[in-house]
């Protein structure tokens, strides 16, 4: 019989849904006889949109716009406040979640959002005995304590970096309770056999198409530093991906430069647009530099005040991996750049040492937890992953 499979995620950041769907299209991809459901966590809690009611938004909508605008500045003390009212709140949210599970009855639940997996768990557990429950790290660290991994749980862990797979040996998780990606889950659309003519598509974008090329992205709700960015860069050919935010492109539109642009909104086709370039210029998110490394680009961010602190260790895992720059501030962006193109075949090499291989690996450890959840008394998890990874 078909296995039912509900991924969890919200919309704060873009990231979290984007992880999801990343996942259910790899599960697709791969033909598992199961049932893939999304689950919007905000939905759920909220299901007759009181919230959206009393206020006039939805509550990722805040977070949203502060990205959009890049006023990042203090979310750190946010988030403890947002920890806190989690916790005030534990038990309602608790009876809410038991009573969506005892109606929609899943084999695996998998979280693919932080800050909610001690009430996710406990609320799985306590209505669906023997359903595993498996939390996704979107993050390439955690930002401790209960952002992503929540102590003195029997949950299974699985984490894109082996920092991540530390802290939570650190956090008291056995080894067969955690599991180590290659790195953070992308699209299957990104590891397609692509011919690409980059003259053809920058000669589309209104390029030129021998002219060294940047692609900027601050996820998918943009962010109105890319203007000062595009500002300080008006001699650099650069690709600026808008994301959502349509005042953003707007006003890029309406800047001038001296070198040509390309000013695009909302793309499915990220990964054409990142093959098209040189170098990805851009905030520290997991997904994003991920993506440009994927597809051979080498990277430009920044690490100070305004980071977020979930992404502080991404500026890390660059300069460990030498697959690019990390400055203090972006009133250093044109330097850099001219440092980087300088340096573009020593940056390449390592960015095409990265083989992350996350979005064939992740059904592989769902399939073995289902597996051990159906024989719990003939195979422990340790053995069955074993089996499967030999096999």
């Amino acid at each position: 019989m078909n296995k039912t499979v509900d991924l969890i995620y919200f919309n704060a950041g873009g990231g979290h849904r984007a992880s999801a769907i990343a996942l259910r299209d790899s599960i697709l991809q791969q033909q598992r006889p199961w049932k893939v459901r999304l689950v919007n966590l905000t939905e759920v809690l909220d299901r007759d949109g009181s919230f959206r009611r009393r206020l006039g938004f939805d509550p990722e909508d805040f977070y949203n716009t502060r990205l959009a605008h890049g006023w990042t500045l203090g979310l750190g003390q946010e988030l403890k406040l947002l920890q806190g009212l989690i916790r005030f709140f534990h038990n309602t949210l608790l009876r809410f979640l038991q009573q969506h599970w005892l109606h929609s009855e899943p084999d695996l639940v998998v979280s693919l959002v932080p800050n909610f997996n001690r009430v996710l768990y406990e609320s799985v557990t306590s209505t669906l005995p023997g359903v595993p429950y498996v939390t996704v790290l979107t993050d390439m660290a955690d930002h401790p304590p209960h952002f992503w991994i929540e102590p003195g749980q029997d949950q299974h862990i699985v984490c894109g970096t082996p920092r991540a797979a530390e802290q939570a040996r650190a956090a008291g998780y056995s080894a067969q309770h955690i599991s180590l990606t290659s790195g953070m889950l992308l699209r299957p659309s990104f590891y397609r056999a692509m011919t690409i003519d980059r003259a053809g598509l920058r000669r589309e974008l209104g390029l030129d198409p021998d002219r060294p090329t940047g692609l900027v992205m601050f996820g998918g709700q943009g962010s109105m530093q890319m203007l000062n960015l595009s500002r300080a860069l008006r001699d650099v050919q650069l690709i600026l991906l808008c994301g959502h935010n349509t005042a953003l492109a707007r006003r890029l539109r309406a800047q001038r430069a001296s070198a040509p642009r390309a000013v695009l909104g909302f793309s499915s086709e990220v990964e054409k647009h990142m093959r098209t370039a040189d170098f990805f210029v851009g905030k520290p998110g997991p997904g994003c530099l991920s993506e440009a490394v994927h597809c051979g680009l080498p990277v430009i961010t920044v690490e100070n005040a305004w980071t977020m602190p979930q992404e502080r260790f991404n500026t890390q895992w660059v300069r460990d991996t030498g697959t690019g720059l990390v400055l203090r501030s972006w009133r250093s962006i044109a330097p850099a750049v001219a440092e980087l193109l300088q340096r573009l075949p020593e940056f390449q090499a390592r960015v095409a040492g990265i083989d992350n291989r996350a979005a064939f690996e992740l059904p592989e450890i769902l399939a073995g937890l289902l597996e051990a959840a159906a024989t719990p008394s003939a195979l422990s998890l340790t053995g069955v992953l074993a089996d499967r990874a030999a096999a």
